[in-house]
């Protein structure tokens, strides 16, 4: 490990990873999900690699063609300033699909992600990269349609496998304006799974549902359910978001995910580290991680532009900021039993330890 450090980057990342007491493997992974890579190959790629002395690969899904990054891909290897910190065993262009199987546990696919709105129509939010990718997903209302991407999802699974091994579907990118709007799809989506023999629980990543009626249709017509209320900032909103979104505000949000618990539903959230200065970052997640049922989605702001770079706040551009907050939600959240899935976010803050100790289970 020596040798790799002898650098003025690795160097201060070996104290950052000390001081943090943070495994080496997490800062690299932290690190090229925050710098990215300076590589041609299109505007965010998707990688899989292995650090180097792991066992374990994991993907990784990052911006590309940024020059000032301390990254660079030399053929299948990850470098910086000339050191070989991980290897590339599969490179993509990041796509925007219409649907993928994930959290794999060895033998069976347990999980689905649907973007049933075409991901990459969505007028979007200004931090979120999905108008950089290239477009291979058709729009899916219909029943009919929903049901051909299930049977492209079934296509995919490996000898013996089933759709029906599936214990979550989640609905990443439903671009839905109202609360009517996301009810009429979430039966639609409940219905055809039942016609297919499929009950996973449905998950969808929202900030429309609000209302204790909507809550309660939830548990009695479409459950099981978990709802990801789509937090992503607490400053900024108006700018950042897109006004479905913008709509709600950090003090609101408490207290929606307190009735959706209390409703029945399981309850998390997703959030952007890197948009809100570290205070009120810290204030902001201490106020919603007790209303939570499952660990949320806490994702590394990634910077593909040098627009993009100016969203970031003030103090994020540093590798401590985000290391920091590891700790400070680490403090907040395990003591409530909250624990990461390594296979739900591709752009973590926790890879292979969290709270001192190992996270197992599927990571991809």
């Amino acid at each position: 490990m020596t040798a790799l450090l002898d650098t003025p980057p690795l160097a201060r990342w070996h104290d950052l990873a000390h001081d943090h007491g943070v495994a080496w493997t997490e800062l690299v992974l932290v690190a090229v999900n925050l710098y990215g890579i300076r590589t041609p190959l299109g505007s965010r790629i998707r990688l899989l690699v292995r650090v180097a002395g792991e066992r374990e690969s994991r993907v990784v899904v990052v911006p590309a063609g940024r020059p000032d990054s301390p990254f660079e891909l030399v053929e299948d290897r990850l470098c910086v300033d000339g050191r070989t910190l991980a290897r590339v065993e599969r490179r993509a262009v990041d796509d925007a699909v219409p649907g993928y199987l994930r959290c794999w546990d060895g033998r069976r696919w347990r999980a689905a992600t649907l973007n049933p709105n075409a991901r990459s129509r969505c007028t979007g939010c200004a931090f979120c990269p999905t108008t950089l990718e290239d477009a291979v997903d058709p729009r899916l209302r219909l029943e009919d349609e929903i049901a051909a991407l299930l049977a492209g999802l079934a296509a995919q699974l490996p000898p013996g496998g089933s759709l029906r091994d599936l214990d979550e579907v989640t609905i990443s990118t439903g671009c839905f304006h109202t609360e009517e709007a996301a009810l009429t799809h979430l039966r639609t989506v409940r219905r055809v799974l039942t016609e297919h023999g499929l009950s996973p629980r449905i998950g969808l990543l929202t900030s429309v549902l609000r209302s204790s009626e909507a809550f309660a249709e939830i548990t009695a017509e479409i459950g099981p359910f978990l709802l990801f209320l789509t937090a992503e900032c607490a400053s900024r909103r108006d700018v950042l978001l897109k006004a479905s979104k913008a709509s709600l505000t950090p003090e609101e949000m408490p207290g929606l995910l307190a009735r959706a618990r209390a409703a029945g539903l399981q309850t998390s959230f997703t959030y952007v580290v890197g948009l809100d200065p570290y205070p009120v970052m810290r204030d902001f997640l201490r106020t919603l991680l007790p209303h939570c049922t499952v660990f949320p989605s806490v994702q590394v702001y990634q910077s593909h532009t040098p627009l993009m770079d100016l969203l970031r706040a003030g103090d994020a551009g540093d590798l401590a900021y985000y290391l920091d907050i590891r700790r400070e939600i680490e403090r907040t959240a395990a003591p409530r039993g909250l624990v990461p899935e390594r296979w739900r976010c591709y752009r973590p803050l926790w890879y292979s330890t969290y709270a001192g100790r190992a996270l197992t289970g599927p990571c991809r």
